[in-house]
Parts: C-alpha cells; sequence; structure tokens
C-alpha cells in the first residue's frame, strides 16, 4: 500500500517513529481515538487508519466524539464522515456546555475545565469500550505552547507527555502527533477531504485568551528565527536537571565536592622537575629566546 502523497508520508513517519521512541502501540492494542471534529483529531485518526494497515502489529480503532451539548454542533456530520471511510465511532453526548456555565465565572477561562471534564467522559468510555490506549491530537505546537503557558502563568517548567499512564493506573493516553506540526495536520486533514467542524464554545477562537497569545509569540519566533520551534521542541527531550532550580532534582545538602588527593610537596628547583606530573614536550623558555634572536639576526 502506497502513501497518497508527500505529505502523507512524511506524516507517517514522524508518527510512527513517535510510536516507537515511546513504544505507544502493542500487538493487539484497541486504540479509542478522542475526536473531536478538528483538523488535528481527523488528522490522527487517518494516519492511524493508514498505519494500521501496513503495521506489523495489529491493532484496532475507534473513534469517540463528546458531544459538549451545544446546539450549532454538528455530530451529525462526523457520524456521516465516520460512516462513509468505515471508521468504528462512538458519540457521547453531555451536558458538558452547561456545568461549565454554572461553574465558572462570565471572565473565567473555560478551556482547562473542559478539557478535564472531557477526559473524564473519556476514561469512562474507555472501560466500557474495551480500549488498552486513548490517543489524543495534541501535535508539536501544542507541546510547546503548553511549554510556554506554564513557564509564563503558572510556574511550572513542563509541558505534557506523549505517554502517560492516568493516576489509577487504568488508562494509557498517549499523543502520536507530538512530532507532527500543526501546519502539517491542518494541509493534511484539508488533502484527506475531512470537515473540520468547530466546538461552538463561545470562547473559541477567542484571540486574548493565554494559549492563543502564546501560539502568536511562537510564530512571531518562528517567522524572524526559522528553526526556533524545532530548538524548543528538542529541548524537552534534552533536559539538564543539574542546571535546574529545583531542590527536589539537586538536594543542596548533596552537592559537595569530591575529595582531591593531597598536594604534593616540593622543596627546590630541582624537585619541582621531578615531581612535575606533565612530561616537558618542548624547548625550556631560556631555549626559545635565544632560538628568537637568531631568527631576528637571520631576517635583519
Amino acid at each position: 500500500m502506497r502513501y497518497r502523497s508527500e505529505l502523507e508520508s512524511r506524516i507517517a513517519k514522524k508518527t510512527t517513529k513517535a510510536i516507537v521512541d515511546y513504544q505507544m502501540l502493542e500487538n493487539g492494542d484497541r486504540v479509542m481515538v478522542g475526536l473531536s471534529g478538528g483538523k488535528d483529531s481527523w488528522a490522527l485518526l487517518q494516519i492511524l487508519d493508514v498505519l494500521r494497515q501496513r503495521a506489523p502489529i495489529r491493532f484496532t480503532l475507534i473513534a469517540v466524539n463528546v458531544d459538549s451539548g451545544y446546539k450549532e454542533y454538528k455530530h451529525d456530520v462526523i457520524a456521516r464522515t465516520c460512516d462513509a471511510r468505515g471508521w468504528e465511532y462512538r458519540i457521547e453526548h453531555t451536558a458538558i456546555g452547561e456545568v461549565i456555565d454554572d461553574l465558572l465565572d462570565a471572565s473565567d477561562t473555560p478551556c482547562s475545565l473542559c478539557a478535564r471534564l472531557r477526559r473524564g467522559v473519556l476514561y469512562r468510555i474507555a472501560q466500557e469500550v474495551g480500549a488498552s490506549k486513548i490517543a489524543l491530537g495534541h501535535h508539536a505546537d501544542d507541546f510547546i505552547e503548553t511549554l510556554l503557558l506554564n513557564l509564563f502563568f503558572a510556574g511550572a517548567l513542563k509541558a505534557m507527555p506523549p505517554k502517560l499512564v492516568s493516576d489509577d493506573g487504568a488508562h494509557v493516553v498517549i499523543r502520536p502527533l507530538v512530532y507532527v506540526g500543526e501546519d502539517e495536520a491542518r494541509q493534511y486533514a484539508k488533502q484527506s477531504d475531512l470537515p473540520i467542524i468547530g466546538c461552538c464554545c463561545p470562547a473559541c477562537g477567542d484571540l486574548s485568551l493565554q494559549r492563543q497569545r502564546a501560539k502568536r509569540l511562537v510564530m512571531d519566533l518562528e517567522t524572524e528565527h526559522p528553526g526556533v520551534k524545532q530548538s524548543m521542541l528538542k529541548a524537552l527531550s534534552n533536559v539538564a536537571p543539574r542546571h535546574l532550580l529545583d531542590t527536589r532534582l539537586n538536594p543542596p545538602a548533596e552537592l559537595r565536592a569530591r575529595a582531591r588527593p593531597a598536594p604534593v610537596a616540593l622543596s627546590s628547583a630541582d624537585d619541582r622537575d621531578e615531581a612535575s606530573p606533565m612530561p616537558e614536550t618542548g624547548p625550556k623558555p631560556h631555549v626559545l629566546r635565544v632560538l628568537h634572536r637568531e631568527e631576528l639576526s637571520q631576517t635583519s
């Protein structure tokens, strides 16, 4: 089976590398893909379906869409698309939108609470459908932006893990698009004729949100200094714990110099020559001065 395009080939290689690097999949896995209807989750479902047909291991897919309850949300489009492509799917209708409205003030950002509520629903459904892995569509830009958000606004040096075990140990969450850029996911979803559906949340697309500000910052830096995003992504796997301020990583009481051998006592010039740990590899200073005078006399 050939890849349909150079873009699909590139995304497949990056996704395969992530799966191998972080041991995301095993033979016999039933992978539940969180399908929001956005470009990233569509791209993930599509590329996993392509890899499923080529992989040396056997795994199955089921797409799960969590409908937050907004009236304008086009869950019927998701259903028709999955039916047309032969993808197993499940749509779970919830009242997450109403819950958020009840819990948050008008000035609060709903995204983090929404994500937690949706994650709880996914965990429950994963148990019901017998999924061994939960795949989410976070891409490389998401990792970088999360790093900046935590750094700027949460006082923490962290991003998100490509593979995570839930606190109760019952679920494994994987993010196979960790090496894939947002622009690649967007192009791939468009190339694959997948319908992009907004979440219909009133806060969606609000340019004042912290994540949108972080996104713009990264875009500006990438424009001025191409390669910045790749460097930041690489930094997440190239951590130097000894150069951080966290005393849990570097307990001050354990930071002690190693014992050094006692210095050799010297009593004379001859002793210094005999005790010198390094052999002489060239002429002594007075010999160099003589040679220098001879060179000057020859050039004059």
